[in-house]
C-alpha cells in the first residue's frame, strides 16, 4: 500500500504542475470588502473551474475574514487553492449564512490541490462554551473547520486548522486523497474536536503531520479501507480510533488499515477500536497494522474495546456481532500513564482472532505501588513473538516494598 501511496504522488505531481504556466486567480483582484473574503472567493473558484487548462486560486498573506464558502466541482482541468494567509471565521456560528453547513466544504473535484502554508482559524473559543452536545441532543449543530465530500486523486499539504468549532476535518466518500504536513492545532480541553475525521472510501493517507486537538487525533467510520496514517504525532487528544462502529445496521466492512512509525505525547489512548455492544451491525474489521508506534505517557497505549458504552448510552446484555481478525501489533515501545498496556476486550460471540503481537516494551509510569505493567486479555487469538514487556495476558511481579 506505501508504495501505492508513493506512485500515486508522482503521478499526481505530474497531473497537477505547479507552474507558472496556469491561470491565476488572486482574491483581491475580486472584490475583497474590508478584509472579508467571501464573495471573492466564490467568485474566482466558479472562474477557476471553467478554466481549460490548469487553475490556481490565491489567497495572499494577511488575516482575512471568511462568512462560509461551499466550494463545488466539477472542474474542467486540475486546480489549487493556495491559501498562504490566516482565513479566520466568524466567532459566533449563529452568523453562518446557512447553519446547517460546514463552514468551508470542498466537494465534487477530482485532480485538487489544497496548499500554501496558510492557517484556516475556526475562531472556536467562544462557541466552545456553549457546547453542550453532551448531555443535550438537540443542541446547535457547530460547523467543521473542513469537510471533504466526494474527492479524488487530490492532495492537502502544508495547511493547518486551527480551533475549530466542531471538527476539523471531515473526509466522506472520496478516493486516493493525502494529507501531507498537515497540522491540526487546538486545545487538550477543547470539545468534540477530532483532528481529521475519515469515513466511506479508499486510499486516504495521512503522512508528516501534526495534529494536536481535544479530542481523536484521527476517528476512522465505516465502509473504508487502503488507509496508511504514518509520520504522524498526535497529542494532546484521544488517540487514533476505528470507530466507534456498531450502531446502524447499514454499516460496511473496515479493512487495510496501517498506522506506523507515529508517536503519541499524552495522550489519553494510543490507537484503538470500539465497537458498541447490544448493537444490530455485523461488519467486518480486518487486516490492521499497528506497528512501529512510540508511546509517551499515554494512556492505554493499544486498546479493542468491544464493550464501549460511553456515559451509559447503551446495554451490555449482549456482545458486539464485529468480527476484528488479522491485527498485527508490532514494535510498540515508551510509557503509559495506565497500568494496562494493552488491552484486548474482545467479544464473547465473535472473538478477536488472528492476533499477531511481536516486539512490545512498555513501561508504567504510575503509582508505583501498584507495581509494573499489565496487559488484560478477554476472547483474544493471539500468537506472539520478540520481547514481550510486560508479559502477555499476565499479571506484573508484586510491587516491591517502599523503603521506610
Amino acid at each position: 500500500m506505501e508504495q501505492n501511496h508513493l506512485i500515486f504522488l508522482a503521478i499526481f505531481a505530474l497531473l497537477v504542475p505547479l507552474s507558472a504556466h496556469a491561470a491565476t486567480f488572486d482574491i483581491r483582484q475580486h472584490g475583497v470588502q474590508n478584509g472579508d473574503i467571501t464573495a471573492a472567493l466564490l467568485k474566482v473558484w466558479k472562474l477557476a473551474c471553467n478554466e481549460s487548462t490548469p487553475a490556481k486560486v490565491v489567497i495572499p498573506k494577511g488575516e482575512w475574514t471568511l462568512k462560509q464558502a461551499l466550494l463545488v466541482g466539477p472542474t474542467k482541468s486540475p486546480l489549487e487553492l493556495q491559501v498562504e494567509g490566516t482565513v479566520k471565521a466568524l466567532a459566533d456560528p449563529h452568523q453562518l449564512p446557512n447553519k446547517e453547513g460546514e463552514w468551508v466544504t470542498i466537494n465534487y473535484i477530482s485532480g485538487f490541490t489544497l496548499s500554501g502554508g496558510g492557517t484556516f482559524d475556526g475562531n472556536a473559543k467562544i462557541a466552545w462554551t456553549k457546547n453542550d452536545c453532551h448531555k443535550n441532543k438537540n443542541c446547535m449543530k457547530l460547523p467543521i473547520n473542513l469537510s471533504f465530500n466526494f474527492i479524488n486523486n487530490s492532495i492537502i499539504k502544508d495547511i493547518t486548522t486551527k480551533d475549530s468549532k466542531n471538527f476539523h476535518v471531515n473526509l466522506i466518500s472520496s478516493r486516493n486523497v493525502t494529507f501531507q504536513r498537515f497540522r491540526v492545532s487546538a486545545p487538550a480541553e477543547s470539545p468534540n474536536t477530532d483532528g481529521l475525521h475519515i469515513a466511506r472510501g479508499v486510499g486516504y493517507n495521512i503522512i508528516d503531520s501534526i495534529i494536536e486537538t481535544g479530542d481523536d487525533c484521527v476517528s476512522m467510520g465505516d465502509e473504508l479501507s487502503d488507509v496508511l496514517i504514518k509520520n504522524v504525532r498526535c497529542g494532546p487528544g484521544h488517540g487514533i480510533s476505528i470507530g466507534s462502529l456498531g450502531k446502524n445496521i447499514q454499516e460496511k466492512d473496515v479493512s487495510r488499515i496501517t498506522i506506523d512509525n507515529c508517536t503519541f505525547i499524552n495522550s489519553d489512548n494510543g490507537v484503538r477500536i470500539k465497537t458498541w455492544p447490544s448493537a444490530p451491525a455485523t461488519l467486518k474489521i480486518t487486516d490492521l497494522k499497528f506497528t512501529n508506534l512510540n508511546m509517551v505517557n499515554v494512556s492505554n497505549p493499544i486498546i479493542i474495546d468491544q464493550q464501549y458504552c460511553p456515559w451509559n448510552l447503551c446495554s451490555l446484555d449482549k456482545a458486539s456481532l464485529i468480527q476484528i481478525s488479522k491485527v498485527k501489533i508490532e514494535n510498540i515501545k515508551g510509557t503509559s500513564f495506565t497500568q494496562d498496556v494493552l488491552i484486548f476486550s474482545c467479544s464473547t460471540s465473535k472473538p478477536c482472532q488472528d492476533v499477531q503481537i511481536g516486539n512490545i516494551d512498555l513501561r508504567f509510569t504510575g503509582d508505583p505501588t501498584l507495581g509494573g505493567a499489565t496487559t488484560k486479555c478477554q476472547n483474544v487469538k493471539y500468537v506472539s513473538t520478540g520481547k514481550q514487556n510486560p508479559p502477555l495476558c499476565a499479571k506484573s511481579s508484586a510491587p516491591k516494598p517502599l523503603p521506610k
